[in-house]
């Protein structure tokens, strides 16, 4: 694939895509950069960013809506991701940093049934557990990742959160993520039990 170069916006988070994610934009390298995106309808990559450390892995986001515009320049705009992508290299040329960027494709190639529901399992148990409500639901159209989508829905940790993002296979991102929320519900509900037992303290029988 040839070399597409694009605004860059490190962050402390990762997007998937189809995940929508609002942004608080108050620096004014990138107030300036969502105006000119927003003029001319174009994209820009969000990477995951720590200290000094940015991935090399990201997810390019159109911005859908403006939610508040401030006084002082600062607004609230909300992103939906849209591609996965690798860094190929970066430009500092401008007031906000740009890169070349490649797209990447996705394999939704041999997955197993029954990893699938076991997923959409977990995602319901540990949402229920996590917000006491029943989950959105996952539209299962051409194109669209299961993994992303519940990974995206749950307070899973960065670092994970990536590693399923440089992910190319959906089949592997299904399995990594099954592992992974088998291991976690357990942990949840037991979080869940102590904090109901301490929200008692004091108000039941002695």
């Amino acid at each position: 694939m040839s070399a597409t170069r694009i605004p860059l916006f490190p962050l402390g988070l990762v997007l998937f895509p189809g995940q929508a994610v609002p942004l608080h934009i108050f620096e004014p390298r990138y107030r300036l950069m969502t105006r000119q995106c927003i003029e001319t309808r174009s994209v820009f990559g969000i990477v995951y960013a720590r200290d000094d450390n940015v991935a090399q892995t990201g997810c390019s986001a159109m911005i859908v809506k403006t939610l508040n515009e401030y006084e002082d320049g600062r607004s609230d705009i909300l992103t939906v991701g849209q591609k996965a992508f690798r860094l190929i290299r970066t430009h500092n040329d401008k007031a906000y940093f740009e890169a070349d960027v490649e797209y990447l494709s996705e394999d939704f190639s041999g997955i197993d049934a029954g990893v699938s529901e076991q997923v959409a399992k977990l995602y319901e148990q540990c949402h229920a557990v996590l917000y006491d409500e029943d989950p959105p639901p996952f539209e299962d159209e051409d194109g669209s990742s299961l993994a992303y989508f519940v990974a995206a829905e749950l307070p899973l940790d960065v670092a994970f959160r990536q590693k399923l993002l440089e992910t190319r296979s959906e089949a592997d991102r299904q399995r990594r993520l099954a592992a992974r929320l088998t291991e976690w519900y357990p942990q949840l509900q037991k979080r869940n039990h102590v904090r109901g037992k301490a929200a008692g303290n004091g108000h039941g029988a002695l």
